[in-house]
């Protein structure tokens, strides 16, 4: 993966030694985990989604709805210049990828059937985000 354009610069050896084996897979290999097994598909509790590589902050529970299509699902991001979106024509479709603009870690997909205001559901790996609870 190229990451000349990220913040963040790690050798695949460390992104290996940081990441489990899912999360290298989805974060650095552009895969995707199983629908409906991710710990954050039906997680509603109040707080930040992070990016499992480098902690930047991806959404807000606020955000957060259920889709019904297996993975966590945003109508926004938390701060828009977090997210990277790329033209992906892999597996003989057409989607917008999404990627952590500070380390470069594939995310998810974006698309545009979401609910209002935005229209979007950005459909996201669990394995790809940390969550950190709302402080009471």
């Amino acid at each position: 993966m190229e990451n000349s354009k990220y913040k963040v610069k790690k050798s695949e050896s460390e992104w290996r030694e940081q990441l489990t084996p899912e999360q290298y897979y989805v974060c650095r290999e552009k895969g995707t985990e199983r629908p409906g097994t991710g710990i954050y598909d039906q997680h509603f509790e109040q707080g930040e989604y992070h990016c499992v590589a480098c902690n930047e902050l991806l959404f807000r529970s606020e955000t957060k709805f259920d889709a019904g299509c297996g993975w966590p699902s945003f109508n926004e991001p938390a701060v828009s210049e977090n997210i990277d979106e790329h033209r992906d024509t892999s597996h003989g479709m057409i989607r917008t990828e999404v990627v952590c603009s500070n380390c470069g870690a594939h995310l998810g997909h974006v698309f545009p059937d979401g609910p209002a205001p935005t229209g979007l559901r950005y459909c996201i790996n669990s394995v790809s985000l940390n969550f950190s609870p709302e402080q009471e």
